[in-house]
């Protein structure tokens, strides 16, 4: 992109920041007059990323759309058609972010543009819709509590088993399995088992390739924008797109794309939305620096002796989904813990969450998953794909949120970001 444009819209970076630590910035929709709507009337919102993902977000309720951005122009064109009249496109996010009739952005960008744009976003005083994983690192993710706190907004991040809908093969929504973890009757401290036995698909064949040769890049693409804050590498079309979660450089592999669907609902069952796993041990193939690879069993244990296990190679083909020294959970909500519904009726039903995003931003309640829970359950990830990555056991400080005495996997939590991009 061009050297003077790139100046523009950091210097507008800037500006943001200096006005968010003036004063606090109010939601469009909630100061009336001069054409501004009341909190119960409709939000706005644009959407960052049209490709496959972002096109599905185009319409969902209590939001109209106004804008859409993406920097491949056959993406754009087909968004803006879906769209129909009214709705704008952009290349350059910062130019949606200058708008200031845009009350939420939906960020369905791949993961190394996450942390950047919802960042920028709340410093513009947008709310935000991130999709999974939160931030590619573990660094990134501190740095979007800290901005979407600082300047007062409202966050969700886009995967919902702990609130609604059915958890993978188990037939019912998370609420019953939280109430009967809770209820001690399975005992403590539990292992959760997360493989194809118990219900979940890694999606191994999100890996990279290694015998990549350089090709053009197409017209349409601007893809030093789509590299933005990630290393450059040549130009290959299995980089990019569908297949961009196969390279360490934009996401994680199988475990980046399903993980948060997967983890975040077992942080919310263990009740360890403020703290994360001290050991992580990875079994696995030595891994390409560049491309994604399978691995085999990975171990996270928590201070209070409570474990997942996520087996890839579905090697315990008896596993239940959660294990006690009382009592099991298997797939399809089947427990050999005898009168289980009628003991469960006797305990009380799990707190309730703000399930609706459209609520939170009108009532600045915080969503079911936040930028803090949903920190740590992204953590849980990334946690994974490094002790993948360097094949060998890690200790973890859950409060310093740092590696004990391992530099190199440290690195990995604060990784540096191509010029002109930063944190």
């Amino acid at each position: 992109m061009a050297e003077n444009k790139t100046i523009k819209r950091r210097d507008f970076i800037k500006r943001s920041l200096t006005a968010a630590a003036a004063f606090t910035i109010v939601p469009r929709y909630v100061l009336g007059g001069n054409g501004f709507q009341a909190p119960s009337e409709q939000l706005t919102k644009a959407v960052i990323g049209v490709g496959g993902m972002g096109r599905t977000h185009l319409r969902y309720p209590g939001a109209k759309l106004l804008a859409v951005c993406d920097v491949d122009e056959s993406h754009l064109k087909i968004a803006l058609e879906i769209a129909g009249p009214g709705v704008k496109g952009y290349k350059d996010f910062r130019e949606v972010l200058e708008r200031s009739d845009i009350d939420i952005v939906h960020i369905p960008t791949p993961p190394h543009w996450h942390a950047l744009i919802t960042i920028a976003a709340a410093e513009a005083g947008k709310d935000i819709w991130c999709e999974k994983p939160m931030t590619r690192t573990i660094g990134e993710g501190r740095q979007v509590v800290k901005a979407v706190q600082k300047n007062g907004r409202i966050f969700r991040l886009n995967t919902w088993f702990r609130f609604r809908d059915r958890f993978y093969g188990f037939g019912t929504t998370v609420k019953p399995i939280k109430k009967l973890v809770k209820s001690g009757m399975l005992g403590w401290p539990l292992k959760v088992t997360v493989s194809g036995v118990t219900g979940f698909d890694w999606k191994f064949y999100w890996s990279g390739k290694t015998d990549l040769t350089q090709e053009s890049v197409p017209v349409e693409l601007d893809y030093d924008f789509w590299l933005g804050p990630a290393p450059y590498k040549p130009y290959h079309h299995h980089r990019v797109h569908s297949t961009f979660r196969g390279y360490w450089d934009y996401d994680g592999g199988g475990l980046g794309d399903m993980g948060m669907h997967y983890l975040d609902p077992v942080q919310y069952l263990l009740e360890k939305d403020n703290t994360s796993p001290v050991e992580i041990e990875a079994d696995c193939t030595q891994q390409h620096p560049d491309a994604c690879g399978s691995w085999r069993r990975i171990e996270l244990k928590y201070s209070d002796g409570c474990k997942i296990i996520l087996d890839g190679e579905e090697k315990d083909k008896d596993a239940p989904f959660i294990e006690g020294p009382n009592g099991k959970l298997y797939k399809g909500f089947k427990s050999d813990i005898a009168g289980l519904n009628k003991k469960l009726a006797a305990f009380p039903e799990p707190e309730p969450q703000e399930e609706n995003f459209a609520e939170a931003v009108k009532t600045r309640k915080k969503f079911a998953l936040n930028e803090e829970n949903a920190h740590r359950s992204c953590t849980i990830v990334n946690l994974a794909k490094i002790a993948v990555r360097l094949g060998r056991p890690l200790r973890f400080d859950p409060e310093k949120q740092l590696f004990i005495g391992d530099t190199e996997a440290n690195r990995l939590i604060r990784q540096p970001m191509r010029a002109p991009w930063f944190l």
